[in-house]
């Protein structure tokens, strides 16, 4: 039976459509691209790191300093999304680092998202986030120009930009070093991607 309600059509036509775009922005090798580590590993890791972030963020939130504003900075694949193990749309959280960033978030930390996922689908993107949880500060992802850039450097961009709005970036999370060098974060947390393998 046909479901009559246009919004109804609507609503799946835009998740199949956000869907297929992510498929798109995923590397061509994702479903294989875990080799030999399964789900499990991969979630007692990101434990094992998140484990040593959240009384840094204990830490941090409880010493700030009146008018503070404090920001901790997320990759998105395979750091806050599932992106090689959850095959489906919307992609589920990391849930250590979901569970990290709803710390912060209750403790007035915004939370930024700095993706080299293309700007085509920065909405499905920040729907997934928000759907799952997170509350988005901001959502970068690569313009066109941006396509051609060396990936840390427009990653490191967007953090001075971040700081350049007043916030103090007391975290920065992602699970490549492409995430994380450049500076502009008071401290780092790598999260595995096991030699290149998880995007």
């Amino acid at each position: 039976m046909t479901d009559r309600r246009p919004w109804a059509r609507r609503t799946a036509v835009t998740a199949v459509s956000a869907s297929a775009l992510l498929a798109l922005a995923a590397p061509a090798n994702a479903a294989t691209s875990t080799g030999d580590v399964d789900y499990a590993t991969w979630q007692q890791d990101c434990r094992t790191v998140m484990d040593q972030a959240l009384p840094y963020l204990e830490q941090r939130t409880a010493a700030a300093r009146p008018g503070e504003k404090q920001a901790i900075v997320f990759d998105i694949d395979n750091t806050t999304l599932e992106t090689d193990y959850g095959f489906s749309y919307p992609q589920p959280a990391n849930k250590p680092v979901l569970n990290v960033a709803k710390y912060a978030q209750e403790h007035g930390v915004s939370l930024f998202f700095v993706t080299a996922r293309p700007g085509i689908i920065h909405l499905p993107t920040e729907y997934n986030l928000e759907y799952d949880g997170y509350k988005v500060s901001g959502l970068y992802a690569r313009g066109l120009f941006d396509l051609f850039k060396d990936v840390a450097a427009y990653k490191t961009a967007q953090r001075v930009d971040i700081e350049n709005k007043g916030y103090d970036i007391i975290a920065n999370i992602g699970n490549s070093t492409t995430d994380l060098t450049g500076g502009h974060a008071d401290r780092t947390f790598k999260l595995p991607d096991y030699d290149g393998q998880l995007s």
